[in-house]
């Protein structure tokens, strides 16, 4: 299937539907097409710049047959032409990412935080000390 006959994003929220979607289906391709050119993926530190190298870094994840669980996607906050996107993994970690309108109407990620993981609730610390 080529980019063109993908489903586009049409509001920022569908962007995390298509990423589980077309991650679920092992689709490198179709999760490259999810994001602008210049797009930077990072979890925790930069892992990936660009198309190529975000191609890389799906193709190598998708290749350890990583789940890819249900997430609860939570309301974007929108500005003039970008928005943000968050996604709420069911172990609690959260993925935020920024997203921007494109010309043709539909929405395409630019920046990407994987898995940012919440700090432990204070009764939680203070049961590891």
């Amino acid at each position: 299937m080529s980019t063109h006959d993908r489903e586009t994003a049409k509001r920022p929220e569908d962007l995390t539907r298509l990423f589980i979607a077309r991650a679920r289906a092992g689709d490198a391709e179709g999760l490259v097409a999810l994001y602008e050119p210049d797009a930077v993926i990072a979890a925790g530190r930069v892992v990936a710049t660009g198309h190529d190298e975000i191609r890389r870094f799906f193709t190598d994840l998708l290749a350890k047959k990583s789940d890819f669980p249900d997430v609860e996607t939570l309301p974007a906050i929108l500005g003039e032409g970008i928005a943000m996107t968050f996604a709420r993994l069911p172990n609690g970690t959260i993925s935020a990412e920024t997203a921007r309108r494109q010309p043709d109407g539909g929405w395409l990620w630019i920046i990407d935080q994987l898995k940012i993981k919440p700090a432990p609730r204070p009764e939680e610390a203070a049961g590891a000390a």
